[in-house]
């Protein structure tokens, strides 16, 4: 009778022993839930995190200062480099018919900027509303008065150390300067300059497609900024860009030597005048303070809009015939600048 009682209290102990492991088992799978839960939630974190980022502005994000470099566009400067990544590219009239282009660039690296070319007064002011570095290769006198009378963040080649910009052999002097943004913050950097803007856009931006539904139909815009200088973009429906052309010469990129394409364009009519001054060079003036007729054409279509600028400091505002500021495509923008009279074309692609 013993040696069974002895059996029954060993197999209830191994029952017992069972038991508990059980329960020790079952209280280790409760608590896996907990940390199969915490890592649902570190990837709800990461999912949450790639949607905002998509439904973000690509084309202006960040809080990088806006470098502004102004672009030689005579043709022997032809491919520009760099150019496709600016977000904004303003083309106006300079001396002898020929244009000029201030590109701007915010939060890319560009290995290849040029050529670069001396400043005009009145690109000063797209820098100073875009709150940009402003970079050039020498300057008319007037640009060189306001620089200083405006306290502008710039950089000029001429007096560079000689590594911010450097000279290429495929192209002539003065065509060949060019430079890159990692020099442009390193010189940003040495001069103490900011080098970082909470300033928002000058344009609206939006996230979701902008089709202009009350314009006019625009496959095929031609912007005579002079004689010399006529601009064309051609629409690809495909890609929903606008191909650059000048003077009969389909535009490239020489970094990628890609089409150079825009997904936004706006024309400003304002007029430009020669200046008297001693040098008698034939230096243009722009009578840009005040409110001009214009267009915003984007994905095929366009439409009538206003440009008010009411003093050289403030930001551009661009209205559609109701007042209201216009919705731009996340994307990038030419800004044409011409006279009153250019006669400019807007139609569809025949």
């Amino acid at each position: 009778m013993k040696k069974s009682g002895t059996k029954w209290l060993i197999f209830f102990l191994i029952i017992l022993i069972i038991g508990a492991g059980a329960l020790l088992a079952y209280k280790i799978e409760k608590d896996k839930p907990v940390n199969k839960e915490s890592d649902e939630v570190v990837a709800t974190e990461e999912q949450f995190d790639s949607e905002t980022e998509e439904n973000t502005v690509q084309i202006f994000k960040g809080n990088d200062r806006p470098i502004a470099v102004m672009l030689d566009n005579h043709k022997d400067s032809w491919p520009q480099a760099g150019i496709q990544k600016a977000y904004m590219v303003y083309e106006i009239i300079v001396e002898g018919g020929e244009t000029r282009l201030m590109a701007l660039f915010k939060g890319v690296d560009v290995e290849k900027i040029g050529s670069v070319r001396s400043a005009r007064h009145y690109f000063i002011d797209y820098a100073l509303e875009n709150d940009a570095i402003y970079t050039h290769f020498g300057e008319s006198p007037q640009a060189d008065s306001d620089i200083k009378r405006f306290s502008v963040s710039e950089i000029d080649g001429i007096s560079e150390d000689g590594t911010t910009f450097w000279r290429v052999k495929d192209k002539a002097s003065p065509h060949n300067a060019v430079t890159n943004i990692e020099k442009l913050k390193e010189s940003a950097k040495n001069k103490r300059y900011r080098l970082t803007s909470s300033e928002e856009s000058v344009l609206k931006y939006q996230i979701d497609e902008v089709n202009l539904q009350e314009g006019q139909e625009a496959q095929l815009v031609t912007i005579p900024h002079s004689d010399l200088q006529t601009v064309k973009y051609v629409y690809n429906a495909e890609n929903k860009v606008y191909e650059r052309y000048a003077r009969n010469i389909k535009q490239l990129d020489e970094s990628t030597g890609e089409t150079l394409t825009t997904k936004n364009i706006i024309i400003t009519f304002c007029d430009n005048y020669t200046l008297t001054d001693k040098e008698n060079k034939g230096r243009q003036g722009l009578k840009n303070i005040g409110t001009f007729d214009g267009y915003y054409i984007t994905n095929g279509k366009a439409i009538k809009i206003k440009c008010i600028k009411s003093d050289r400091t403030e930001k551009t505002k661009y209205q559609d015939l109701n007042g209201n500021e216009i919705q731009v495509n996340d994307g990038n923008t030419f800004v044409n600048i011409c006279p009153t009279d250019a006669n400019v074309t807007i139609a569809e692609q025949g």
